[in-house]
C-alpha cells in the first residue's frame, strides 16, 4: 500500500480546528482507512477499480457525483492518505481563478523539480462557471494536475463536456439504514474520537428514529447524534438515557433531503408530472407533497400544472386548462399554507382526466418542418389582397369563403404545395 509523504497536510491528525476548539462530531470521525469507510461497498471493497487506483497511487481525474453526507469528502480525504501525489484542496466557494494559477505556478515547479504530481481536490465544483471550469481543463490535459471534484448536482448539468470527458465520473448513493446504524454505534462506542465517554443509550425506537432523521446523509446523522447527546442529561446510573421523546424535543421532525435548484428538484418534478401523465392521484399527491414538505414554491408547481393541462390532457377535455389556470390564479390569490389544498385539487383533477397530446405532438411535427423546408411562401388564394397591387398580382385569387362555400372546409388547401397532405393533428379517438 502507498503511504503519503509527509508534504501531504494530515488531514486526520488534529481533532480540534485552528481556535482550540474541538471539531464536530462528523469530522472526528471521519474515515482514517478504507476499512473504517461505512456504505458505498460497490466502490471501495479492495477489489475495486477506483480503490485499487488509489492506493497503487494511479487515479486520474475522478468526479463525485452524490448526495450530501455520502462519502466524497472523505474519499477525497482517502485520497490525500494513500497516494504520493500533493493533495491541494481548492474550495469552490471561497476560491476563484487567481488562486488557480497560484497552485498551478507551484505544481508545474514541484513536478519539475521533484517530479511529483499534484491532486486539486475541487469541492463543489459546480459552484464553478463555465468560465472557470475552462481554466481547469489545459492543466488536467497536460497532467499538470489531477482534478478529483465533488458535487451533489448532475455533473451531465454542472461541468462542461470537455471535462467531464476527462475525468471519471463516480456516483455515490444515499447511505442505507444499514450503514448509517454502523456508524451511528461506532461513533456512540468510540471513547477517543466519537462520544463513548457521554455514556448515551439509545432506546431501538429512538434508534431507528434517529437513522430515519439521517435520511442517508451520515454528516446529517451524527450533526443530529451529537447535539441530542450533549444536551441529554445524565440519569441517576451516570448514563444518558434517549428515548423518543428526547429525540423529539431536540430535533424536531423529520427534515426531507430537497434541494429547489439542484437534482433532487428535478427527480421529485419529474416523478409528479409522470403521475399525472399515468392518471395516477395517489402517487401524484405523494410527491406534490415531497415538494411542499420540502419547501418547493407553490407558484412554479402551479405553472408546471397549466403546463400540463395542455401538454398532456389538451382536448381530450378543454376545460383542464381552465382549471389548472384557475388553481394558479388561486395559488397567489391565497397564499401558502393554505394554496396546498389548491394544488391537491388541481392535482388530483389533472391525474383523473383523460389525456391526449395531440396537440403538442402535432406543434412539434409542424416545427421539424418549419425549420427543414424554411420560409415557404404562403399560398396566394391565402393572402389578402389589401392594395390594388396585390391583385393584380394574384393575391387572394380563388379563395372560396367557407360560410358561403362550405365544401371549402374540405377542398381548399392551407398549406405550402411541399407539405401538402401533412397531417400534423392527430386525436385520440373519443372513449
Amino acid at each position: 500500500m502507498t503511504t503519503r509523504r509527509d508534504s501531504n497536510p494530515d488531514l486526520f491528525a488534529a481533532p480540534e480546528n485552528e481556535t482550540g476548539v474541538e471539531a464536530p462530531l462528523a469530522e472526528r470521525m471521519r474515515p482514517r482507512e478504507f476499512e473504517e469507510f461505512v456504505g458505498q461497498e460497490e466502490i471501495t471493497t479492495p477489489d475495486r477499480p477506483l480503490r485499487r487506483a488509489i492506493e497503487d497511487d494511479r487515479l486520474s481525474s475522478v468526479i463525485f457525483w452524490g448526495p450530501p453526507g455520502s462519502g466524497k469528502t472523505t474519499l477525497a480525504h482517502l485520497i490525500a492518505r494513500h497516494t504520493t501525489a500533493q493533495f491541494v484542496p481548492f474550495p469552490a466557494v471561497t476560491s476563484g481563478i487567481p488562486e488557480l494559477r497560484m497552485i498551478i505556478k507551484a505544481a508545474e515547479q514541484r513536478q519539475a523539480i521533484q517530479g511529483q504530481r499534484t491532486i486539486l481536490f475541487v469541492d463543489e465544483i459546480h459552484r464553478f462557471n463555465k468560465t472557470q471550469q475552462d481554466a481547469f481543463l489545459p492543466h488536467v490535459e497536460r497532467g499538470t494536475v489531477i482534478l478529483v471534484g465533488a458535487t451533489t448536482e448532475n455533473p451531465s448539468f454542472e461541468v462542461i463536456s470537455p471535462l467531464l470527458s476527462r475525468s471519471l465520473v463516480v456516483v455515490l448513493k444515499p447511505l442505507s439504514s444499514e450503514a448509517l446504524g454502523r456508524i451511528l454505534d461506532r461513533a456512540l462506542a468510540d471513547p477517543d474520537r466519537g462520544l463513548g465517554k457521554w455514556n448515551a443509550r439509545f432506546s431501538p425506537e429512538a434508534r431507528e428514529q434517529l437513522i430515519a432523521f439521517g435520511n442517508g446523509d451520515a454528516r446529517g446523522l451524527l450533526t443530529a447524534l451529537e447535539f441530542v447527546v450533549r444536551q441529554t442529561p445524565v440519569g441517576a446510573d451516570d448514563t444518558r438515557l434517549i428515548d423518543e421523546g428526547t429525540l423529539e424535543r431536540g430535533l424536531g421532525k423529520k427534515a426531507l433531503r430537497y434541494d429547489q435548484s439542484g437534482e433532487e428538484h428535478y427527480n421529485v418534478i419529474s416523478a409528479y408530472i409522470k403521475s399525472l401523465r399515468d392518471s395516477d392521484p395517489h402517487g401524484a399527491l405523494y410527491w406534490l407533497a415531497r415538494m411542499l414538505e420540502g419547501g418547493e414554491d407553490p407558484k412554479f408547481i402551479a405553472r408546471r400544472m397549466v403546463i400540463f393541462a395542455s401538454e398532456d390532457i389538451g382536448n381530450a377535455d378543454p376545460s383542464a386548462i381552465v382549471v389548472a389556470t384557475a388553481i394558479a390564479q388561486a395559488v397567489q390569490f391565497v397564499g401558502f399554507p393554505e394554496a396546498q389544498i389548491n394544488l391537491a385539487h388541481g392535482t388530483t383533477y389533472l391525474a383523473s382526466r383523460p389525456k391526449d397530446n395531440a396537440s403538442y405532438v402535432g406543434l412539434l411535427e409542424a416545427l421539424q418542418d418549419a425549420k427543414a423546408y424554411g420560409n415557404l411562401g404562403v399560398p396566394l388564394h391565402l393572402r389578402n389582397a389589401v392594395t390594388a397591387l396585390m391583385r393584380t398580382l394574384g393575391h387572394g385569387l380563388g379563395y372560396r369563403y367557407v360560410h358561403d362555400d362550405p365544401r371549402a372546409k374540405t377542398e381548399q388547401t392551407h398549406l405550402p404545395q411541399e407539405l401538402q397532405g401533412r397531417r400534423y393533428y392527430r386525436p385520440k379517438p373519443e372513449h
